[in-house]
This record gives C-alpha cells, sequence and structure tokens, in this order.
C-alpha cells in the first residue's frame, strides 16, 4: 500500500485563476504524485505524492521550471560546542538531510556559524535548532521574532515592487491621457496635432508599456511555454494591439502621410496597463485582509515563558521549553504552552480561542491552554504539550489546512477558467474580423473593439469567489471556536436537514451528580442531628469515599460542594452490580439499588413511590440503609446543560430536525427529550451500534445527516455522517475523525456553525454570481451588441477600451470585499 506524502508550498509569481490551474496540470504530470490543490487566494501549493516515487525536490524544481517562485527564508545560528572542522561538517551533513524543507546550510568552524536556507511553512528555526542539538550541539537561541518572515517578507517586496510601478504608471498615464483627451476635444488648438507631439506620446507611453507593464509580458510568455493562457496574456495582448498600433501610425504621419490612420492610442495603452495595475494592487491588499483571523492566531503566540531551573525562575525564548518544564505565570501575562497546573489558582480568559467570554477557574490538576491569558492568581504548571503539539499550533494547522482546500463548488469555476482565456482571445479575434469586414467599419474601430473584449474580460474574478469566501468564513470561525476541517465540511453543513446529538456530555453535562435528596421518616434518621438530609448526604458520602464507580463519586462531591467534613470509612466493601457496604462512625452503611436492598432483607417502607417518582424523571435513585434500615434516597441524574435547550430552539430555527441518540432506556430519554424539545429518540443504542443509526437516518432523510458528539464511541458515527461535529471538551480521537471541532463544550457552536456556514455559501453564491454575470454581460458589451440600440449612450455602444480595462481592475476587488462583508456576520 503506498504511504502518502503531504507538503504544503508558498508560490509566488501567481496572477489569476489560470496561473493556479497551470501549476496543478504540470504538478499532476509527475510520476507519483495523487492529488494537487493550488489555492490562487491564499497562494500556497498542497501536493501528496508516493515519496518511494519522487521527491519534494521534484515537485518544488517542476514548480519552478513552469516560471513561478517559492520564498524562502535565510538564519543564522551560533553554534557552540564545536571543538574541530569535522564538528562544523556533521552539522553541516545533518541539516542538510531536512532536505528539500533545508535549500542550503553552510557552517562555519572559525565563526562558529551555521547559515541555514530553508522553505517557511514546511520547516522553522525552532526545527533547525532542535537537529543540531540532537546532534550533540548548542545554539544559542536568538528571539525568533527576530529571524525573516521569508513568506510574509516575499509577499511585501513583492506588493512594494507593484506600488511602486503603479505610481510611475500614474506619473506618466495622467499627463499623456490629458495630453490626447485635450487633443481630441479641441482644446489646445492645431499645434497638438503636429507629428512631434505623437512622438511625445509614444516617450510618454514607453515607460508605461515596458517598465509597469513587463509582469504581463513575463507572465504571458510562461503561461504560453506552458501551453495555456492566463490574464497576463489577455493584458498584452491588448495593450500592445494599442501600442504597437500606433507606432506605424506615427511614423507614416512623420513621414507626411495618413495612409494608416490620423489617430494613436498610446493613451490607451497606458492607461489600461495602469488601471489593471491598480486593479490588482487593491486586490492584493483586500485579500491580505482575508487572512486576519489566521494572523490574529499567530500573533498570540507567546514569545518567552518562565520556567523553573534548578532554584530560580528565568525568562527562555518559547521555543526552549521542553515537555515537562515547570512553567510560572504571573497574573496579567499569556500562558506560554498547554499543561498542568500543580500549584495555585486563578480565573484564564480562554476567549480567544474558544470563543467564550468568561474567564475559566483553574487549579491544582486542571489544564491550561497555551496563548491565553492568565487573569488573577499566579500559576504554576507543568509543560504537557509545546512547539507544534500545542492546541493553538493544531488551530492554526487546522484553519490552514480549511483555507488552502477546494470546496465543491469551486469545482464549476475552476473549469470555466481552464478555457476561459482561449474562449476569450477568440472571441476577440471574431469581433476584430466581423467589424473590419462584415460590418466595414475599417481596421481602427475594429481593433479597438478587440482591445475592448480582450481588455474587459476577468479570469481573476473567478478564481477568488470560493476562496476568498473560505478564508474570510473560516477565519471567523475559528475566532469563534469553531474550527472546520475543510472547505467541503463549511460547504455541506449549510445543507444539513437533521442534527443527531448523542445525550452524554454533549445535551447533558457528561458527569452525574445528586440532584435530589429524600430522607425518610424512620427513627434512626433524627438521631443526633437537626438536619436529615444534609446527615444522610454526608454519612452516604463518607461510605463511598472508597468507590471509584461515578454515581459513588457525584455523592462525594454533592457533600463537598454543601461543605461537609467527611470521615473516613473503617471497613469498605463493593458488591458486584448492586452497590457498596461500608463501617461509617460505628453506623453499617449500605447505599446501592433496589435488589441490593431487597437481598439484604431491608425494609424499604414508604420510599417506594418515592424511588418510582425520581426514576419517572428520568433520574437513578440510590438506596441508603444504616443500621439495617431504608432510612432515604439520593437522585443522580446527568443533568441537562443550561444552554441546550436555546441551542436546541436555534436548530429549529434553522430548520433542523433534531434527534437524540443515547443508550439509556426509552423512558428515561423521553423525559430528557420532552424536557428540551428534542424531535425524535433513538434509545437503548448501543456504542457499537451508533454508526448504523446514523446510516439508517442517512437513509431515510432526504437531506444530509450531522453527528454531534464528544467520546471516543463516537468516533465512528461521526466519521460515517454526512458532516461530523465533535464538542471540543472531547477526545482527541472525537475531534481527529469529526469535520468540525467546536472548541467550547456549549452546544450553541452547533447553530452558530451552521449559521456561518449558510453565510458563507451566501456569499460565495453571489461571488460566483457577480464572476459569471460580469462577463456574461460585459464581454458582449465589449464585442458591439448594443451598437444598433441608437438611444443608448455612445460609452456603452461603442465601449472604450480604457473603461473596460476599469471594470476589469475593479471586477475581482469587488469580489474581494464582497466576501470581507462576511467578518461583519455575528453568530452569538
Amino acid at each position: 500500500m503506498m504511504t502518502e506524502k503531504q507538503i504544503t508550498l508558498p508560490i509566488t509569481g501567481m496572477h489569476c485563476a489560470n496561473c493556479a490551474n497551470t501549476i496543478t496540470r504540470n504538478l499532476k504530470k509527475l510520476d507519483g504524485v495523487a492529488e494537487v490543490s493550488v489555492n490562487y487566494a491564499t497562494e500556497k501549493a498542497t501536493v501528496t505524492f508516493d515519496p518511494s516515487v519522487l521527491d519534494e525536490n521534484a515537485i518544488i524544481n517542476r514548480i519552478k521550471d513552469v516560471g513561478y517562485g517559492i520564498p524562502t527564508a535565510t538564519v543564522e545560528l551560533p553554534i557552540t560546542g564545536m571543538t574541530c572542522a569535522n564538528c562544523a561538517a556533521t552539522i553541516e551533513r545533518t541539516l542538510k538531510k531536512m532536505a528539500p524543507d533545508v535549500v542550503e546550510a553552510t557552517v562555519n568552524f572559525a565563526t562558529e556559524k551555521a547559515n541555514v536556507e530553508y522553505i517557511p511553512g514546511e520547516i522553522t528555526p525552532a526545527d533547525l535548532i532542535a537537529a543540531i542539538k540532537a546532534a550533540g550541539y548548542g545554539v544559542v537561541e536568538a528571539d525568533t521574532d527576530l529571524l525573516e518572515d521569508a513568506e510574509g517578507a516575499a509577499r511585501e517586496a513583492e506588493i512594494r515592487d507593484q506600488t511602486r510601478k503603479f505610481w510611475v504608471g500614474v506619473a506618466f498615464s495622467v499627463p499623456l491621457f490629458a495630453l490626447s483627451m485635450a487633443r481630441d476635444f479641441g482644446l489646445l488648438g492645431a499645434w497638438s496635432h503636429a507629428p512631434w507631439v505623437n512622438w511625445l506620446m509614444l516617450t510618454l507611453a514607453t515607460p508605461v508599456q515596458f517598465y509597469v507593464g513587463w509582469d504581463y509580458y513575463i507572465g504571458g510568455f510562461k503561461a504560453l511555454r506552458n501551453r495555456t493562457a492566463n490574464m497576463d496574456v489577455l493584458v498584452a495582448m491588448g495593450s500592445s494591439a494599442a501600442f504597437f498600433y500606433s507606432l506605424p501610425v506615427t511614423i507614416a504621419l512623420t513621414l507626411g502621410s495618413n495612409a494608416l490612420g490620423n489617430h494613436v492610442y498610446f493613451e490607451t495603452a497606458a492607461v489600461i496597463i495602469t488601471l489593471i495595475k491598480l486593479g490588482k494592487l487593491l486586490e492584493v491588499r483586500a485579500k491580505g485582509k482575508t487572512s486576519a483571523a489566521i494572523k490574529k492566531l499567530m500573533g498570540l503566540r507567546a514569545k518567552t515563558a518562565r520556567v523553573v531551573r534548578g532554584d530560580e525562575e528565568i525568562d527562555i525564548p518559547i521555543e526552549g521549553v521542553s515537555v515537562g518544564d515547570v512553567v510560572i505565570v504571573r497574573p496579567g501575562e499569556s500562558i506560554p504552552v498547554d499543561g498542568v497546573v500543580i500549584e495555585g489558582h486563578s480565573a484564564v480568559d480562554e476567549s480567544m480561542l474558544t470563543g467564550e467570554s468568561l474567564p475559566v477557574t483553574k487549579e491544582s490538576g486542571d489544564e491550561v491552554v497555551g496563548a491565553t491569558l492568565n487573569k488573577q492568581g499566579r500559576l504554576k504548571f507543568k509543560a504537557t504539550k509545546v512547539g507544534a503539539e500545542t492546541a493553538l499550533a493544531q488551530i492554526i494547522r487546522m484553519v490552514q489546512e480549511a483555507q488552502g482546500s477546494k470546496a465543491p463548488i469551486q469545482r464549476l469555476a475552476d473549469r470555466v477558467a481552464s478555457v476561459f482565456v482561449p474562449v476569450v482571445i477568440g472571441i476577440a479575434a471574431v469581433t476584430l474580423l466581423v467589424w473590419w469586414f462584415a460590418v466595414g467599419v475599417g481596421f481602427t474601430p475594429a481593433m479597438i473593439r478587440m482591445v475592448a473584449v480582450l481588455v474587459i474580460a476577468c479570469p481573476c474574478a473567478l478564481g477568488l469567489a470560493t476562496p476568498t469566501a473560505i478564508m474570510v468564513g473560516t477565519g471567523l470561525g475559528a475566532e469563534n471556536g469553531i474550527l472546520f476541517k475543510n472547505s467541503e465540511a463549511l460547504e455541506g453543513a449549510h445543507s444539513l436537514k437533521v442534527i443527531v446529538l448523542d445525550k452524554t456530555g454533549t445535551i447533558t453535562e457528561g458527569q452525574p451528580s445528586v440532584t435530589d435528596v429524600v430522607a425518610g421518616t424512620v427513627k434512626s434518621v433524627s438521631r443526633g442531628t437537626t438536619n436529615p438530609d444534609e446527615w444522610l448526604v454526608k454519612l452516604a458520602a463518607s461510605a463511598e469515599r472508597g468507590s471509584e464507580h461515578p454515581l459513588g463519586e457525584a455523592i462525594v462531591r454533592a457533600a463537598q460542594e454543601r461543605g461537609q467534613k467527611l470521615v473516613e470509612p473503617d471497613h469498605f466493601e463493593a458488591v458486584t452490580g448492586h452497590g457498596i457496604v461500608a463501617q461509617v462512625e460505628g453506623h453499617q452503611v449500605a447505599i446501592g439499588n433496589l435488589r441490593m436492598m431487597t437481598e439484604q432483607s431491608i425494609h424499604t417502607g414508604d420510599l417506594e413511590s418515592e424511588a418510582e417518582r425520581l426514576q419517572s424523571e428520568a433520574k437513578t435513585a440510590i438506596w441508603v440503609a444504616i443500621d439495617g434500615e431504608a432510612v432515604g434516597l439520593l437522585a443522580v441524574a446527568d443533568t441537562v446543560k443550561p444552554t441546550s435547550l436555546a441551542a436546541i430552539a436555534e436548530m429549529h430555527r434553522l430548520g433542523l430536525q433534531v434527534v437524540m441518540m443515547t443508550g439509556d432506556n426509552r423512558a428515561t430519554a423521553e423525559n430528557i427529550a420532552k424536557a428540551i424539545g428534542i424531535d425524535r429518540v433513538l434509545a437503548e443504542v448501543l456504542p457499537g451500534d451508533k454508526a448504523a443509526e446514523v446510516k439508517k437516518l442517512q437513509s431515510e432523510s432526504s437531506g444530509l445527516v450531522a453527528m454531534v458528539g464528544d467520546g471516543i464511541n463516537d468516533a465512528p458515527a461521526l466519521a460515517q455522517a454526512n458532516v461530523g461535529i465533535a464538542i471540543g471538551t472531547g477526545t482527541d480521537v472525537a475531534m481527529e475523525t469529526a469535520d468540525v471541532t467546536l472548541m467550547r463544550g456549549d452546544l450553541r457552536s452547533v447553530p452558530q456553525a451552521i449559521a456561518l456556514s449558510k453565510a458563507t455559501m451566501r456569499t460565495i453564491k453571489q461571488n460566483l454570481f457577480w464572476a459569471f454575470f460580469y462577463n456574461v454581460i460585459l464581454i458582449p458589451v465589449a464585442v458591439g451588441v448594443l451598437h444598433p440600440l441608437l438611444f443608448l449612450p455612445m460609452m456603452l455602444r461603442d465601449l472604450h477600451p480604457v473603461l473596460a480595462a476599469f471594470a476589469m481592475a475593479f471586477s475581482s476587488v469587488t469580489v474581494v470585499t464582497n466576501s470581507l462583508r462576511l467578518r461583519s456576520v455575528k453568530l452569538n
């Protein structure tokens, strides 16, 4: 069986969705590649491949061969512990073994420094440091914030370069356009028609054409070399047609001939390039905002940690914390890594990860999560997860993977984008021929229409319609403690018709608690106490101190919550399947079910009717007998979470059928369901049968079915469901199986996740409608279908290429801006 490996690489040089398709197509040609996903919005390529057939270098080289780049970072690491040149060679060899993530490594024994070039995203400086330490050497660690963020730096450099070119374009295009328009409208007099004016226009247009617009020539050449066509081809063809048409006209007019025409279009070529450059700049800046949520998550990472070393507390870089280290966190500080509290008491703000606004109390034995904020007391905890294993790192990785995946709805846009540019070029050619020969308007007007068609067509809007909305949607979800495993899950959640809720830990608290105390009327109850209920709970809890049964633990917990001081039982015996018997303060205490009372010949008296009442309320009645007399009942139940009722009401508002699945008996399940508004109950379901029940619901339902659970035995059912939703307070197994993870143990997150899915899909459909509508409507306008309609303004009947460029420049910006509107959606 093939062992697959997956890598995600940042890509530079993509200008439209066709660029992503080109990279995808070329990577799929490599033997051993199983799956490729190139996301134009995130500018990343995710490749799944067989490492026994090819390695990462082949993938990287193929991307570079087709004309795109992969940004790398360089880090200098001071090394300690080297004693000779052989040590330097050993470290260098160790680092080079990490290829292709490490592109190049050199170690200088004299300077005691290692210079490493690596691919960010695949490896981090912390990984390099760990490898050097594993080889037996030390590293003087610097603040990793000072290390170069290669991908971010590459993006910023690209934006700076494009911004500079845009302003160069403005500096030459504005006077050129003003001069051309003023001459056309007769505002400058006869001198403006002199041949030298055309040469001035050529002088102004040339820097724009071959400096500002050079990217389009390079991009177009790369695309054609790969036997495809993209936006760069359209812009290069359109602007070049206007520019190179004007050259011979200028020369002819200088020689005194107007055989080739009287008008030049240098300003058209220059303004087309400048406007489209403006559009791409605005698009890039807007795209940057779509990833604001994940940048915010990354910003939560602590930079340093205060750890105990020997007898002192020292501050070290976060990368230096190891599992087992004892970490100190003072009030107002961020918790640096995940761990378990061993000393102290505090309230911790976890809202940045879970969306829960109320601080959570933490004391000895409680888990703490890195990046959360310690609000009050001093905490000392033992680190259990560091680096890539922390909850924050896993959340970031999950969001990145979701943003990089392709939603099923995107397939149509991808198919259209793959043939879009060749079709547009064909339409432009036909437009030129029809207007030139069939209509007979002459070459120049026909050429201008052709340029308008080439320039107005926009494949970028199609490519950005889905991924930008996915990026904003998944980011908004992460801010509210809702994590989508991939974009398919985000899309699928909006079509759900049935929600199956596991009862224990999902609807209920997941642990039993004492709900009722019923003291009997026999004389033994009143011995030495004025409060029979308290006396009953104290004796029962003292007897149960030796029990590990969940019901026994619930009784002990109830006594502790009442502030009662418990005593140690003198004797303890567990009666399998029935209860316990213990000696407490000279009394023989028997606690268990009715069968135990019967077998020990204990008279139950008038308490049986009370037991029946409690059981009718879906509670477990626990009998308490003292010295051979039944003295009372303790009712224990897994109580419904306070938020479950509101959550289920919200699910109904969204048009969902709510089903509860439980192993409880039907009577108990029906009582709970009735209290909280459940539509249907699946009771007495064994853990191994949960997946089969979900499958049965799928066959019965006309829509998709979701399963919500938190335990290990929910994992098969979560996998079976169309959308598996794991409550984040549950086990790692359930979270790994689920399509959606809710970081809060709050059922209200379920309708919030579905509402977010619906809002995201609504935005995607709006984007796709705009992208298709724009091209379907405006390309025919550029062709000239409105020309016969004399009542329309001339600007629509004969669309000028400058207006076409303006429309094209802002079409993709419109799509990205619409996606950003998702950030204002209120989920609470």
